[in-house]
């Protein structure tokens, strides 16, 4: 096993690809997005399914070394800023990952 970083975005759909292209240039090369997800947060709830007049919303989730964090906090929050959403980063522990998430 070895201890990994783990980063939780969910943001506006249309938004998406300058969130991987964030996550890419920092080296964090495997990520998984899901579209469409439903929520609710302090601006209350958002999904293309319940309201047809607000953007849908993507999660996207990563693994990556700790070394990345602070390169990839620094170029994603204006991303986020600008354009919404929110993030988090917390500690998890990668089993049979190790080499795909270290390259």
């Amino acid at each position: 096993m070895q201890a990994v970083k783990r980063i939780e975005i969910v943001s506006d759909s249309v938004e998406s690809h300058k969130i991987i292209k964030v996550l890419e240039s920092v080296g964090v090369l495997n990520y998984t997005v899901i579209r469409n997800v439903i929520g609710k947060g302090v601006r209350g709830t958002n999904s293309g399914d319940l309201d047809m007049s607000m953007l849908e919303n993507d999660y996207v989730i990563a693994f990556f070394l700790e070394e990345k964090t602070k390169a990839l906090v620094e170029k994603l929050k204006p991303v986020t800023k600008k354009f919404g959403g929110v993030c988090y980063i917390s500690d998890a522990m990668a089993i049979h990952a190790v080499q795909s998430i270290s390259s």
